[in-house]
């Protein structure tokens, strides 16, 4: 099959584009979904650079989000047939611990991402458990259905989960032009909140005004804490933070007594600082933010298809040119998601 392979470790000149990597093959209990287009995460880059803990054994395929049709079913699967057209989750679980039982599967033991621990959809084809396949909002393209995924499970996690959002709550989102945070974005705005976005230029912020954001603000060319409080004197009621180090105390310091955080992604570093008495004076509540919950998906999908929630696709490359696609994420020019086409 076509596939676009992780064959070490380093900048984006590691992959090779070959078209005889072999076919998956399935369980009795797994479906082999033909991969029609599969978008770039973040994620990608840094398993790509080996700059996390676990490192994928080599040669490795990469990609979480994923849109096809289902090829093959197991003999145990009776949900979708060889032609459905399909999403495919990314949380990969074991289904049998108190964890994916009580409907918190992203904390099981054996928790792990397609296309990070398990061989992904940069290729002609890709294998998943049964129960990681749900139909395709029938009113999306397969580049604008492979882009929600990922990006849309860690943001309901991160804003309705773990945020409580309520209706008129003050939301502030860090990249907020970056695809998690177009879906934060969306999401925090459906559930009727005003929404602060952060971005770096001014052509992004008109985007993020297109988008329904409230209030954009410059990081480039304004003084951050100052132009939020200037907004909301008070502070905040939710952060989202997914770029670490360098915003952390300044997430912190946005938001209102009783202020929740959700922090994810480090990738400005790892190492940042708080005051610990600010923040239990302030009951300032920190919230760690690892995907989400599996079932989330469905509700996800069907705002799309009723039109509620909306695909935001910046650019599309052909699956041969990975390396140029990756490059393009990496230079930040982008407003919401990169995409894999493979044909």
């Amino acid at each position: 099959m076509k596939a676009l392979l992780l064959t070490s470790f380093g900048d984006s000149g590691v992959f090779q584009y070959v078209e005889d990597f072999p076919k998956p093959q399935i369980a009795p209990d797994e479906v082999l979904v033909r991969v029609k287009a599969c978008a770039l995460n973040h994620l990608d880059i840094w398993i790509r650079k080996g700059a996390l803990a676990y490192k994928p054994s080599l040669p490795h395929i990469l990609g979480s989000d994923i849109a096809g049709v289902v090829e093959e079913v197991g003999e145990l699967v009776r949900h979708v047939k060889p032609g459905d057209e399909v999403v495919v989750n990314p949380n990969l679980s074991c289904g049998v611990c108190e964890a994916c039982l009580s409907g918190q599967d992203n904390h099981c033991k054996e928790f792990k991402i397609l296309g990070f621990q398990v061989k992904g959809g940069y290729a002609e084809y890709v294998k998943v458990p049964k129960e990681n396949v749900i139909p395709k909002p029938k009113n999306l393209t397969f580049e604008e259905a492979a882009s929600f995924p990922l990006t849309y499970i860690t943001m309901w996690n991160a804003v309705i989960d773990k945020g409580e959002i309520k209706p008129g709550d003050k939301v502030v989102v860090w990249g907020a032009s970056s695809g998690v945070g177009v879906a934060a974005v969306q999401l925090a705005k459906l559930f009727g909140a005003t929404v602060i976005a952060i971005t770096s230029s001014d052509w992004k912020a008109q985007k993020l005004k297109d988008l329904g954001a409230d209030y954009v603000i410059n990081r480039k060319t304004q003084n951050v804490e100052e132009a939020v409080r200037e907004i909301s004197p008070e502070g905040v009621d939710i952060v989202v933070d997914h770029i670490g180090e360098e915003t952390l105390p300044t997430s912190i310091k946005l938001l209102k007594k009783g202020g929740r955080l959700s922090f994810l992604g480090t990738t400005t570093g790892d190492k940042g600082t708080f005051n610990i008495r600010y923040n239990f004076v302030n009951e300032i509540k920190m919230n760690g933010v690892y995907m989400g919950r599996k079932a989330t998906l469905f509700r996800i999908a069907e705002l799309f298809e009723r039109g509620l929630l909306k695909p935001v696709i910046d650019k599309v490359f052909p699956l041969r040119e990975g390396e140029k696609a990756h490059q393009y994420l990496e230079s930040g020019n982008h407003f919401g998601k990169v995409v894999l086409k493979v044909e």
